[in-house]
């Protein structure tokens, strides 16, 4: 069976989606580039966990727990724990100790496990509590603003708050939405155009880089579980 995810976006501005995902007769998965930290937390063999995992700059192959089930929160491009730099969980992520099916500690305190429903008042408690804070720049510069400090400012801080540079930024989002584009069935080459990509030569080395899969597997649903919602885009 694989990996079976369902997403959601999200209304809170500090939150991008919400996502569930269960794994059935499957123990290892492709992971994708992506530039948003998050919040996961999984239950297999009666046991519960709960993790940080980073932004990731590169596609690779990861162990799946066989038989779990998985909720996880996607925060907003700019937000950031306060004990852990963004940076410093780029292409990887920390286990937080001491979990159990109903609570979770982090930076000191007890905090109930969410569902998928409560998501939002969870990421509203830390916020409340100074764990979860952002740099409002990163959002103007994702708005399209342009703030009243020099460039060099602005790179200096978009990558304090993400790790990440906006070109890598834009980069490994264009190569998510190809992704999604090319498993609904399009064709490259209206991928190639629609996105601003050079030739299908250009397409398939980000492609290569940021997701796993080329074209091809995309369209066709092969290449085996890879950690990405391909099956149902994220709705409102």
């Amino acid at each position: 069976m694989g990996l079976r995810f369902e997403t959601r976006r999200s209304d809170s501005p500090w939150v991008d989606t919400v996502w569930t995902c269960t794994s059935r007769r499957v123990t290892e998965m492709t992971s994708v580039a992506g530039v948003r930290w998050g919040l996961v937390f999984w239950e297999q063999a009666g046991r519960a966990y709960a993790g940080v995992t980073g932004p990731g700059t590169r596609t690779g192959t990861v162990p799946v727990p066989e038989g779990a089930t998985f909720t996880g929160i996607e925060f907003a491009v700019g937000t950031s724990l306060r004990a852990v730099p963004t940076p410093a969980l780029v292409d990887g992520g920390i286990e937080l100790p001491d979990t159990t099916r109903r609570t979770f500690r982090l930076e000191g305190a007890r905090w109930e496990t969410p569902g998928p429903d409560d998501a939002e008042a969870l990421v509203g408690s830390l916020v409340r509590a100074g764990i979860v804070v952002r740099d409002p720049l990163v959002a103007e510069v994702l708005r399209g603003d342009r703030p009243a400090v020099s460039g060099r400012t602005v790179e200096r801080r978009f990558r304090a708050a993400t790790g990440l540079t906006r070109g890598v930024v834009r980069q490994i989002e264009r190569a998510r939405t190809a992704a999604e584009l090319l498993a609904a069935g399009d064709p490259a080459a209206d991928v190639v155009a629609k996105l601003g990509y050079c030739d299908e030569p250009h397409l398939a080395r980000a492609l290569r880089s940021y997701v796993g899969r080329t074209a091809g597997q995309l369209r066709q649903g092969t290449g085996g579980a890879i950690a990405l919602d391909l099956d149902q885009r994220p709705t409102s």
